[in-house]
Formats: structure tokens, C-alpha cells, sequence
């Protein structure tokens, strides 16, 4: 088993890598594998919905670090998602990566859990961290959830260590992740299968 973490943030050993560092520790305890996929800071650019990427399962026009990521997400069986807090969103990089990495991806994440983190220095955090879960319930995600809502605060990775409630909240998710995964590990070998799937009916408000 193995969880992608992916690093949102601009700074690369921020106060977002310190919170997922702390969920990874928790998951290599529990025997899971990881890997900490930072986006960079380079400029991301958002989805333009050429549809180029639904053709033939074809990857992003723009090859950068959306489709490296790709790549390791279809051989992923979780994911955890973290971003610093600006202005009460996620990072503007993050939501263009996440816009373009799940826009006609579902395959590759259907069915897989999921959990999103934010930091912050002091507010926005829920904001952030609802628009993180909208990707995953648009997905067929399992939620992984902890002892309250996945958030760190501080400014510096050391102030971030200092939110004892938050470290402690990663480290539960961590957990938890772990869990889960080992739950549907033992559902596939007892024969369960995923749920079935429809195809999908899309509908508007004007018809």
C-alpha cells in the first residue's frame, strides 16, 4: 500500500510539509508506504478545457508536474492533500493543479481514500479545507476524517510543531488512513468488490 502526500505550498519545507510529514510518520508506523510529491514553485497554469487530455486517455497538453503526478496516482491507493491558507482558499497553484489532475481522471481515484490538510496563521482554515473535500466527493473518494478538522496553525514549521491540538490531529488522520486502507485490502481479498458504477447522466437547469 502506498499514500501520495502532496505538498501544496510554495516553500517546500514549510509548515504544510511539517503537518504531512506528520500524517507520513504515522502511516510508515502502520506499515504503509509514502511519498511527499511537492508541486513546486514554479507557476502552474489552470485548466483551459481543450479536452485534450480526454483523447485516448492522453495526458495534459502542458507537461509538467500535473502529469509526473499522474503517473504515481495510478499506482497510489491513497492520497492526502495539503496547502498553506491564502485568503481563505487554497493556494492558487494547488487548485490550478488539482483542477487539471482530477478533470477527467476519475479512474484513477475513484474508490481510493482521501484526506485534505490545511495551515494556516490564523483563520480561513475551514474555507480551505472545504474546497480541498469537494474534489474528493466529486470523485467517488472515500473521506478519511480525524479528531477534528485537519488543520495546523502557525507561521513557521517550528510554530507549527508548537499546535499540540494539530499535530496531534495529523497524527489521528494518519492513523486512520492507515485503517482504512487496511480495510479495503482485506475487503478485495474476503471478494468484495467496488461498487458498481452507472453511467453517468448529466443534466442542466435549463432542460
Amino acid at each position: 500500500m502506498k499514500v501520495l502526500l502532496v505538498n501544496g505550498s510554495p516553500h517546500q519545507k514549510g509548515c504544510t510539509f511539517t503537518a504531512l510529514s506528520e500524517v507520513e510518520k504515522e502511516l510508515n508506523a502502520a506499515g504503509v508506504d509514502t511519498e511527499i510529491f511537492w508541486i513546486g514553485a514554479k507557476p502552474i497554469s489552470g485548466c483551459l478545457g481543450c479536452g485534450q487530455c480526454l483523447k485516448n486517455d492522453s495526458k495534459c497538453f502542458m507537461n509538467d508536474c500535473v502529469n509526473e503526478f499522474l503517473d504515481k496516482a495510478a499506482e497510489a491507493d491513497g492520497f492526502v492533500f495539503g496547502s498553506p491558507v491564502h485568503y481563505a482558499a487554497i493556494s492558487g497553484a494547488l487548485s490550478s493543479f488539482m483542477d487539471r489532475a482530477f478533470y477527467g481522471k476519475g479512474h484513477l481515484f475513484r474508490c481510493k481514500p482521501a484526506a485534505g490538510i490545511v495551515c494556516c496563521r490564523r483563520a480561513g482554515a475551514t474555507a480551505a479545507f472545504d474546497e480541498l473535500n469537494k474534489y474528493f466527493t466529486i470523485s467517488s473518494m472515500p473521506v478519511v476524517s480525524s479528531k477534528y478538522w485537519n488543520m495546523v496553525h502557525g507561521t513557521t514549521p517550528q510554530e507549527a510543531r508548537k499546535d499540540e491540538e494539530g499535530m496531534q490531529v495529523m497524527r489521528e488522520l494518519g492513523r486512520n488512513m492507515a485503517w482504512l486502507l487496511k480495510c479495503i485490502q482485506a475487503g478485495k481479498e474476503a471478494g468484495i468488490s467496488e461498487p458498481e458504477r452507472e453511467t453517468p447522466v448529466k443534466t442542466n437547469f435549463i432542460r
